[in-house]
């Protein structure tokens, strides 16, 4: 039983580790999913956006569309107004449909179809699942009601869309784009469109789409890294204190063992050994339990909020959670086993 304790003990930070660095990679490729979803070659961003990731409001003026739709190479100019919504890492995207449906081939409807009113909200499957919604039925969004009129498939730039002129209203941004998408008439001109719109719009933010996708990883979200670490910390902390405790305990219940040994020959480094081995097996045996419970962190996930969240089983980690619980479980077994090896064998022998 303390063996099976320790285990499931060593097993949450593991989980903890792994499931971070899941919804880290899982979500960053969902991301770079729905930005190629777009169908675009090149992204106008705002000027109050700070880094290619960052959240743009709404400073692009609508003129700037027929302005780079007049462009050479450029096919169809979209531009889209994005707003956060109280969901913390859901948004919802104002989109004019039918030049969206140019650019990005347009949506596969699961259920219902395009706007028609006002107040529609067309939504992805994942998210109509997180929310258990379908066509007909009435979501909140921005402080008021929405009709939902279609469900699709998701990876399309976006989880929620609404109408642009509505979303504009409502956000007090009339003739105002959060960002600008350009399909070209070949992706083999994008480099030199991209050239020339820096030349004409200097102080505008403009990336290809493959350029801006790179730019969605772990070094370009803030404090991230520095948080992946502390989590790290943190299960570092736990595995040296589990495995401390429980070879303590371990040592405590065999004195008399390990008094047996001694008589018999057995050197302050053979009982050291065997103390750090069942350590290092308790490690290995937690890291296991820690890699099964991600999966079922995962699940749970992806059944809960399959659209805030999204969380990747990323196997690379694997030996990494496994190098970071067998560090600590070394590191914590040395305590015990060093007073282990210095049982004196006449008091280890008459040990109660």
């Amino acid at each position: 039983m303390r063996s099976l304790l320790s285990f499931l003990l060593i097993g949450v930070p593991v989980t903890l580790i792994l499931t971070l660095v899941g919804l880290t990679h899982g979500m960053i490729a969902d991301s770079q999913e729905r930005q190629r979803g777009s169908g675009a070659d090149i992204v106008v961003r705002g000027t109050n956006a700070a880094a290619a990731i960052s959240f743009s409001g709404a400073t692009l003026s609508e003129t700037f569309v027929h302005f780079l739709q007049s462009q050479p190479h450029v096919r169809v100019a979209v531009g889209v107004l994005t707003h956060t919504t109280s969901e913390l890492t859901l948004t919802i995207t104002g989109i004019d449909l039918d030049r969206f449906t140019a650019m990005s081939g347009g949506f596969t409807y699961l259920e219902g179809g395009p706007f028609r009113r006002p107040d529609d909200a067309i939504i992805d499957r994942y998210y109509a699942a997180q929310r258990h919604v379908h066509i007909g039925d009435t979501i909140m969004l921005l402080g008021r009601p929405w009709h939902t009129c279609g469900v699709i498939e998701g990876g399309k730039l976006s989880h929620i869309f609404v109408q642009l002129k509505v979303l504009q209203e409502l956000d007090s941004s009339t003739g105002k784009l959060s960002q600008i998408f350009l399909k070209l008439d070949d992706p083999s001109n994008t480099a030199a469109v991209k050239a020339d719109l820096k030349q004409k719009l200097p102080e505008y933010p403009i990336y290809s789409l493959e350029e801006l996708t790179s730019m969605f990883n772990v070094d370009n979200i803030p404090a991230l890294k520095e948080f992946t670490w502390v989590v790290v910390g943190i299960g570092v902390v736990i595995g040296f204190a589990v495995v401390c405790l429980s070879m303590y305990m371990a040592v405590l219940q065999r004195t008399r063992e390990i008094g047996i040994l001694k008589s018999l020959g057995g050197s302050n480094g053979f009982i050291l050994g065997i103390v750090v081995l069942e350590a290092m097996l308790l490690g290995v045996g937690g890291t296991v339990l820690g890699i099964a419970m991600s999966f079922g962190a995962k699940w749970l996930i992806h059944t809960l909020v399959p659209a805030s969240f999204q969380m990747a089983i990323v196997p690379v980690w694997w030996p990494i959670a496994l190098g970071i619980t067998l560090g600590s479980a070394a590191f914590g077994a040395l305590y015990p086993g060093l007073r282990a090896a210095h049982h004196d064998p006449i008091e280890a022998l008459a040990y109660e």
